[in-house]
């Protein structure tokens, strides 16, 4: 498994479609993930440190690990199929549970666990950054210094999520 550190979430364009994106720690690969608006929101409030008035859905499941005394050891990316990325959530390191790679990545920053990739998922997906394309990737991560979730909202269904 390779660690990865999250480094933000933006919109794709002409999609108009939310990617989380993803950089090997060790090596210069990239891997985006397309994703729905309310797990980029979800994400995008980590990332800022954003406490909602009431705890949303991966709040609280952060909330339940702690009360239950478990803890979220890490998250792995273990499959691509179909164009659609499957996650683990290793709770107490021994106990695996399926998720969706966007809902185990927004509870990864909540918890503060590492998010690691099957290394055959970023030979098949993963992009690798040229130079010129490292502009792009600093003007990405300037975009992130000033994006909040509000910007993932869909036009007249604040809050409702899609299903990648």
């Amino acid at each position: 498994m390779r660690e990865v550190d999250v480094l933000g979430v933006r919109v794709e364009m002409p999609t108009n479609q939310p990617i989380v994106l993803l950089r090997e720690r060790d090596g210069g690969r990239y891997l985006p993930i397309w994703i729905g608006a309310a797990e980029a929101a979800a994400i995008t409030y980590a990332q800022q440190g954003v406490v909602p008035p009431r705890p949303l859905t991966h709040d609280l499941m952060r909330d339940i690990l702690s009360v239950l005394g478990h803890e979220l050891t890490e998250v792995r990316i273990v499959a691509l199929k179909e164009s659609v990325f499957h996650a683990a959530l290793i709770i107490d390191g021994k106990t695996e549970i399926s998720s969706r790679a966007s809902d185990a990545i927004a509870l990864a920053l909540r918890t503060g666990s590492k998010v690691l990739v099957e290394p055959s998922i970023l030979d098949e997906a993963a992009i690798v950054v040229s130079s010129e394309e490292d502009d792009e990737v600093e003007r990405f991560k300037e975009f992130l210094d000033h994006v909040s979730a509000e910007d993932f909202e869909q036009p007249g269904e604040p809050g409702q999520a899609q299903d990648t």
